[in-house]
């Protein structure tokens, strides 16, 4: 039963993230041209010249992407666990989460950053477009909400839920580690060789230090912000700065 229920979770929620990646990957690599001429886009409107509409659509798949975390909080509930107090998400120690969330952001952000712009000039990666949505004043704030869901999905999910499903089958902590770090890079393969590697590192590194601290807390803050700068980032800066990759 834990089996197929961790098979599920993920076919629902990053499974079919990695298998669409995959395909995606394999159409740009038989593309005419090399990676880093082609652009993965990331937060893309969804009805372009109608504002409102383009605002529903950007929530209904902030909203439905979450249900995965839903349904994770749900069997830990169903399984007497707490919830997601069980893998550390509650309220507990906001300061803890915080603090080391922003430290984690600052050492992970600015080495990824390097680690793009190298593997993308050697032409192991494409561009990468964090976001290209209309100048309204929905901006900004529906990326911070993205960047906030995508932490959610991927560290209640990678890290939380299939290392506790996975210590419960028997895998050993070095088998688990290496099952979560593979899976969050295969679903940022359509970025790329780049982002399959350097998701596999930091998810390595996440798992690490999940364990030292027992808590998703302060990765998912790290991952939050790593990602709001991403976006908010590029919106500020694309076309304005030479070092920045617009695609």
């Amino acid at each position: 039963m834990l089996r197929s229920e961790t098979l599920l979770v993920l076919a629902l929620s990053v499974g079919a993230s990695a298998l669409s990646s995959l395909i995606s990957f394999l159409g740009s690599v038989t593309k005419e041209g090399g990676l880093k001429d082609q652009a993965a886009n990331l937060n893309a409107s969804a009805a372009p010249g109608r504002p409102w509409l383009d605002l529903a659509w950007q929530l209904f798949d902030i909203a439905t992407a979450l249900v995965p975390v839903a349904l994770v909080a749900h069997l830990l509930l169903r399984e007497g666990a707490g919830g997601l107090r069980a893998i550390g998400l509650d309220r507990r120690r906001p300061g803890f989460d915080l603090g080391a969330g922003a430290g984690v952001a600052a050492a992970i952000g600015g080495t990824g950053l390097l680690f793009y712009l190298g593997v993308r000039a050697a032409g192991f990666n494409l561009t990468v477009v964090p976001e290209s949505l209309p100048d309204v004043w929905w901006k900004l704030p529906v990326l911070i909400a993205s960047a906030v869901q995508n932490a959610l999905l991927e560290e209640v999910v990678v890290v939380g839920y299939l290392l506790r499903r996975l210590g419960q089958l028997g895998w050993t902590p070095m088998a688990a580690l290496v099952a979560s770090s593979v899976l969050r890079g295969s679903y940022h393969l359509y970025q790329g060789i780049g982002g399959l590697v350097g998701n596999m590192v930091m998810g390595a590194v996440f798992v690490l230090l999940y364990r030292r601290w027992g808590r998703v807390g302060p990765l998912v803050v790290a991952h939050a912000l790593i990602d709001i700068v991403a976006f908010v980032g590029y919106a500020l800066l694309a076309g304005k700065v030479g070092w920045l990759p617009t695609g």
